[in-house]
């Protein structure tokens, strides 16, 4: 009876750790495939004479530098995975900076890239000139400014072209004026305008501008003061959401894009300090908060469930409204204590980007939902950026679900470096190797972690 009691729990044990193994080697295959498809929208659609990476594919667009600034972090990726060659990776990122750096700079309303040292939001795929009438972008600039500084640290070996790439990467990072770009000091505007001068919003509460104000605080040429940052976090809203305490920001992106470059598992700033919690912390709780909601569905949106989840900013079906319940095109959904847009739009990267906080839901959803959609959200270059159930089909008026046909560069990124940084830390390490990063960490008064060694 004994010896029968000890066999069962054997076979037990053994059968929990062959469906955990079995369960790792598909995530692991998964995430092979995930990572090496999402490369190819950035490799092969940067495949340019200034290296630009379009904003979205296949629709026809500009170029989005802060999807550029991801692409070149990808192409760090791209060589330790073994999809291209050092070479390759450095001959490409050297035409990238080289034309970031030599690019038009000046206060005039058309035929510029930049000005003081920032560049446009978005720019025209071919002359690599302003788009339309766009803003001049503080938070896209700092998006561009941590690729190249990916870069820089990445390309240390001493031939000419990775010396170059170092050359460019410190002179494309040291001419940004950031005081500049403080209209009303301390914080930081969201823009400016040669038309009209600065954007009158400043970057405020907690957001993807943790980056931006970690650069411009780091800086050896034109830095801003440390109260800046402790200013910025003033404005934090700090609240419960579905039982989740922490900073609150509704679309998942803003707890996600500083992540990707940043390791902010063991540092703290005062703020951290004050709530015994660190800012890796903060992107996991709101991470499961976001799940929750999209669990508790009280919208009652089709196909929500604890695999098809997620809101963040991303494409959507139209502004438009049916049986009075209002649809969007691209918007920042998203869900918090500080407010709600939900219009049953999910977006893979909601989790994808938040793969590091919560492995255990994030890779499930993405497996789910690659597996329940197939081809219809998921493609040569990885997921596509959104679906809608709840959205009448255009095909039939007795079917139900818009898929989007877009690929979003800002929205790839996110889902592949944040899997390597899940998988290996490759990002996370580079950039602790930087100085500036280090600087300016540590003059918004982070300590402790890696800080510390």
């Amino acid at each position: 009876m004994k010896t029968t009691r000890i066999l069962t729990l054997l076979l037990f044990f053994v059968s929990i750790h062959n469906t955990v193994t079995g369960q790792a080697v598909f995530s692991r295959s998964f995430l092979d495939s995930l990572q090496r498809d999402t490369f190819r929208y950035f490799w092969e659609l940067g495949d340019n004479p200034n290296g630009l990476i379009p904003d979205r594919y296949p629709t026809p667009s500009f170029s989005s530098i802060a999807a550029t600034g991801f692409g070149l972090t990808t192409y760090l990726v791209g060589v330790e995975r073994g999809y291209i060659s050092r070479t390759e990776a450095a001959e490409r990122t050297r035409r990238t900076l080289y034309f970031f750096a030599n690019a038009s700079q000046s206060d005039q309303p058309a035929n510029v890239t930049g000005y003081k040292g920032f560049f446009y939001h978005f720019l025209d795929m071919k002359t690599g000139h302003r788009f339309k009438t766009v803003e001049l972008s503080s938070i896209d600039t700092a998006l561009l400014l941590a690729g190249i500084l990916s870069c820089q640290a990445y390309f240390d070996q001493r031939t000419p072209i990775e010396r170059e790439i170092r050359t460019l990467a410190d002179q494309l990072y040291r001419r940004v004026d950031w005081r500049w770009m403080q209209a009303r000091k301390p914080l930081l505007s969201m823009g400016w305008h040669p038309e009209k001068g600065f954007i009158e919003a400043d970057w405020k509460g907690y957001n993807e501008a943790m980056l931006l104000y970690v650069l411009a605080l780091g800086s050896p040429t034109f830095s801003i003061e440390p109260e800046a940052w402790t200013t910025w976090t003033q404005t934090y809203d700090w609240n419960a959401f579905y039982k989740y305490e922490h900073i609150n920001f509704e679309p998942l992106f803003g707890h996600q894009y500083s992540h990707i470059w940043i390791d902010f598992r063991d540092i703290k700033d005062a703020y951290n300090r004050q709530k015994g919690i660190s800012y890796f912390e903060n992107s996991r709780r709101a991470t499961y908060a976001n799940r929750a909601y999209c669990l508790d569905n009280p919208l009652k949106w089709r196909g929500y469930s604890a695999t098809i989840w997620g809101l963040t900013a991303c494409d959507g079906p139209k502004d438009t409204l049916i049986n009075s319940r209002p649809f969007f095109s691209y918007r920042a959904r998203g869900a918090a204590a500080t407010g709600v847009v939900d219009d049953g739009t999910i977006a893979p990267t909601a989790a994808g980007g938040s793969i590091p906080f919560a492995p255990e839901i994030c890779i499930p959803a993405l497996q789910a939902m690659k597996s329940k959609f197939g081809s219809n959200i998921y493609g040569r270059y990885g997921f596509k950026d959104a679906f809608n159930l709840s959205y009448p089909s255009p095909s039939s008026a007795n079917q139900s679900g818009w898929f989007d046909v877009d690929y979003l560069g800002i929205d790839s990124g996110p889902i592949l470096l944040m899997a390597e940084n899940y998988r290996t830390g490759l990002v996370w390490n580079l950039m602790m190797k930087n100085p500036y990063i280090r600087r300016g960490l540590q003059r918004a008064g982070f300590r402790g972690g890696w800080l510390g060694r």
